[in-house]
């Protein structure tokens, strides 16, 4: 089985059991490039997926209604999508019409104590991957390990998975390490829920009172036939059109430059920066924008 092949298998597998991993790409079509992933060796190919990217076009299914047609396994000319999304995610708080975030509600009684008893479980499962060998280990995967990040996500498509169906604080779905040139320093976790979740049931994981979740949305993906150059420059130029950088945030504006509209890219996520001293900082929603998630 081809390396190709095997790759789509992969993320097959992972869309038929939870609908929360996507993401591959050639690196001949990256961009960039740097000794980001030289850690990690032959591995580097297999680990380019990301919780709950959906470039599909469809707004989010459960187990309940999925079939064969809602599967999209991509093609040569869409590999580049999910660079195109990590890149476009960079200092995405001025993204304005590409954000969708969860509003601040007022504190309710037993909120401070569900979101300490959260930030314990995460410094918990924190302090078991300070050694990023740890996390690899374990099945952690880098997202795009070959281009230079301010922030590399080392996703579990096991506990993606499992946060589809339950919330488990010591599981996240992402370790957030920053680049150091002796490897990785962890900083913090991402926790993922379903796109399909309403805001009281993301209450009931982290009560909103301290965290904001957030949603990548209203992407138009360049026409499939637009030459590999000019679809990095319409998604991530001064003039963007396309991307969650880019001018186009309605179907009909998407359609009529021949692009791809999807509502909903990825999954509901948050941050959490669990060795912080103060809430804060713990859950600081400017940080997590600006780790470009």
């Amino acid at each position: 089985m081809g390396v190709r092949m095997r790759n789509q298998f992969l993320i097959f597998s992972a869309i038929l059991v939870a609908s929360v991993a996507w993401g591959q790409t050639s690196n001949s079509q990256a961009p960039a490039s740097s000794n980001a992933g030289s850690q990690t060796g032959s591995q580097t190919n297999d680990q380019q997926s990301m919780p709950g990217m959906d470039m599909s076009g469809k707004s989010g299914h459960d187990m309940s209604n999925m079939n064969m047609k809602d599967m999209d396994m991509g093609s040569d000319k869409d590999d580049d999508a999910s660079t195109h999304a990590m890149h476009s995610m960079e200092g995405h708080m001025d993204m304005g019409p590409h954000m969708k975030m969860t509003e601040v509600r007022k504190p309710q009684a037993g909120d401070a104590e569900r979101a300490q008893h959260v930030v314990e479980e995460a410094r918990k499962a924190a302090q078991k991957y300070l050694d990023y060998h740890v996390a690899l280990d374990e099945g952690f995967k880098i997202f795009h390990p070959e281009i230079p990040q301010k922030i590399y996500h080392f996703t579990s498509a096991r506990y993606a998975m499992e946060a589809f169906w339950d919330f488990n604080p010591e599981h996240p779905t992402s370790l957030l390490y920053e680049k150091q040139a002796d490897g990785y320093k962890l900083v913090g976790v991402m926790y993922t829920a379903p796109k399909r979740f309403t805001e009281d049931q993301l209450n009931e994981r982290i009560p909103l009172s301290f965290a904001q979740w957030h949603e990548h949305v209203n992407f138009c993906r360049p026409p499939a036939d637009m030459p590999m150059a000019e679809r990095w420059k319409q998604s991530m130029g001064p003039d963007a059109k396309f991307g969650l950088k880019g001018s186009i945030h309605t179907e009909e504006a998407c359609d009529a430059a021949g692009g791809r509209f999807v509502p909903i890219v990825f999954n509901w996520m948050v941050h959490v920066y669990p060795f912080e001293k103060d809430q804060a900082a713990i859950w600081s929603v400017e940080r997590q924008h600006g780790d470009g998630d």
